[in-house]
């Protein structure tokens, strides 16, 4: 049985399967998830637990052992069973296989997983554990259906927000939800339950996106221009020194320029990249900006970047803050 993130809460409250297994990469839902789980199996009397994470050297017998034995009284038990990586390999998927041939009673299986690719989704073990319980894949959600998540989320906690005040601590927080419920912890705490608006908000939310100059470079690969600059705007905040920042960008641009020049020698991207030795992920990203953009672009970047750093010295009287939002936005093109 397949189950979305927001039907566990009623599922759980008509029963309760042998198996469970929550895999995905957004920690505020998949945590709650598992502790959904978990607190509905306390309360049919499942009050032994028993975790076990299937690292490397993980001895799968443990699990079938660990199913087999019985407390000195017999009590229900939880296994948790946690694989970081969301592999369980040919020995693990033959235990969990067996487990789920003749699953013990009095006993559920908590797995928690990373999110799993389609191959692993057709696996012999994943269709097992499919067929005797029930799978919760959590998803990031998406832009543009933050502010009504958030808005729903502190309708739950006893606030009424308005939509401006919605809309503004999803930019706040961007994407990250655990940022985004510590907030509204936050916010509850500080002005209790009721009516809240954007001013209100604006003065008690702290700025919880994570910025980084990383992030910086790939947004601007990516043509994210607004992101580029409310990320720049973020560094500076945080006293984020410009060297740092100028490093990440003339790093990134000098190796696209290097490839660029390449392609006009009669290489193709894809020989240029392998050439810089580009890691397989970055590949698509690097590609779209080097279509993006010609050599002589990526030249003229090199020199953006040279003011910059003149100006970050105090041998230019510019802004080097300035500067860099100039060079995002051509990098965003």
């Amino acid at each position: 049985m397949r189950l979305r993130a927001e039907q566990l809460h009623r599922h759980l409250q008509q029963q309760l399967l042998p198996v469970y297994l929550v895999s995905g990469d957004e920690p505020l839902q998949h945590n709650e998830a598992c502790d959904a789980i978990r607190a509905a199996a306390r309360a049919a009397g499942h009050d032994n637990r028993e975790v076990l994470e299937a690292g490397p050297g993980f001895d799968w017998n443990s699990l079938l052992a660990e199913a087999a034995s019985l407390s000195l009284f017999a009590e229900k038990k939880i296994i948790d069973l946690r694989i970081p990586n969301g592999k369980p390999g040919r020995e693990g998927g033959k235990a969990l296989s067996e487990y789920c041939a003749a699953p013990p009673q009095d006993t559920l299986l908590l797995l928690s997983l990373p999110k799993l690719d389609r191959a692993q989704q057709n696996s012999k073990w994943f269709k097992a554990i499919d067929g005797l319980g029930a799978t919760i894949q959590v998803w990031p959600v998406e832009a543009a259906q933050l502010p009504q998540w958030i808005a729903r989320r502190m309708q739950a906690a006893g606030l009424q927000p308005s939509d401006e005040a919605a809309r503004l601590l999803a930019g706040r927080v961007e994407g990250n939800l655990l940022a985004a419920q510590q907030e509204i912890d936050k916010l509850l705490l500080l002005h209790g339950s009721g009516p809240i608006d954007a001013e209100q908000l604006a003065s008690a939310v702290a700025d919880s996106a994570r910025y980084d100059v990383f992030e910086l470079t790939d947004s601007a690969l990516r043509g994210e221009t607004a992101r580029c600059l409310h990320i720049l705007e973020g560094l500076r905040g945080e006293g984020v020194a410009a060297p740092v920042v100028l490093w990440a960008l003339h790093r990134e641009i000098a190796q696209l320029a290097g490839m660029a020049i390449d392609t006009t020698k009669g290489l193709s991207p894809e020989h240029a990249m392998s050439r810089a030795r580009i890691w397989d992920r970055r590949k698509p990203l690097l590609r779209g900006a080097l279509a993006r953009l010609g050599p002589r672009q990526w030249l003229q970047l090199l020199d953006d970047c040279q003011q910059a750093d003149a100006a970050a010295k105090g041998a230019d009287p510019r802004d080097p803050w300035l500067l860099f939002e100039q060079i995002v936005s051509r990098l965003a093109a």
